[in-house]
């Protein structure tokens, strides 16, 4: 539910000028039970003016009237209040500490060197700039341009991982490099603790995925392999003169002989 700009302001001012109850209030304004009984007290927002929520387009006040006599009924905020809320908090902009503000050229760069498939209106909700900062660096035309050095924003705690790795994304995918999830033949990049990774599972037809370590460990080495094709046709034939002086050293193999290889001999 959308609460009034100045929850305390208008809780202040229903207290004076209604007999709601302090649930009633409490539910509209957002604010605990407690704190609603702190202000009528006069324990809490001391001095503070009120602020009417039926001048301002928040409350309707043929609601009030019905709320103030039936104190199930609760308060509701009015849908232009509503639909300007919505409005405010999507031009909201991203809230950059003081203290990192003089990084975000470093990941600017940064960003520009290593994914230049990323717009600028990307680069500027990372990281929380403007458009003329981020072509000044791309140019070169930055006033302190030979003191920039490219950082991962990450690392910088300009933003996290897991919006970088979406921008990432969504960038590669209007370009129409799409990941190996939904292409099937490139590896997949992922971001590990600020660090990029590209992971190289590979399909194998019938088996699944495979990693190419483990494709090496299940091929067993051959002869050939090790020594070569020479050293095997070595073995075979040491393999058949030890066949064959067996055969002269036994005196039933002539008796085993087939007729082709009594014609032979």
């Amino acid at each position: 539910m959308t609460r009034p700009l100045m929850p305390k302001a208008t809780a202040v001012w229903l207290i004076d000028n209604t007999a709601l109850t302090f649930e009633q209030i409490s539910d509209f304004c957002g604010l605990h039970m407690l704190e609603i009984q702190a202000i009528a007290d006069g324990e809490v927002a001391v001095g503070m003016q009120g602020l009417d929520p039926v001048r301002g387009g928040e409350l309707d006040g043929d609601l009030l009237k019905e709320c103030e006599t039936d104190p199930e009924k609760r308060l509701q905020i009015t849908k232009v209040a509503a639909d300007h809320a919505k409005q405010q908090r999507k031009k909201k902009t991203r809230y950059t500490p003081v203290s990192k503000r003089q990084d975000r050229p470093d990941a600017i760069a940064w960003l520009l060197k290593n994914y230049p498939e990323l717009t600028d209106a990307q680069i500027s909700k990372l990281v929380g700039t403007t458009k003329p900062t981020i072509n000044s660096i791309r140019e070169r035309t930055h006033w302190n341009i030979s003191n920039i050095t490219a950082q991962n924003p990450v690392g910088l705690g300009l933003c996290s991982g897991n919006d970088l790795e979406k921008a990432i994304s969504t960038a590669r995918a209007r370009a129409g490099t799409v990941a190996a999830s939904s292409d099937g033949g490139r590896p997949e990049t992922t971001i590990k603790d600020g660090s990029v990774v590209a992971s190289s599972v590979e399909e194998v037809p019938g088996r699944g995925t495979e990693t190419p370590a483990r494709e090496a460990e299940s091929a067993e080495p051959t002869v050939q392999d090790v020594f070569g094709s020479a050293a095997a046709s070595e073995e075979e034939s040491v393999e058949e003169r030890a066949v064959s002086a067996i055969d002269e050293a036994n005196p039933f193999a002539v008796l085993t002989k087939t007729p082709d290889e009594e014609k032979v001999s």
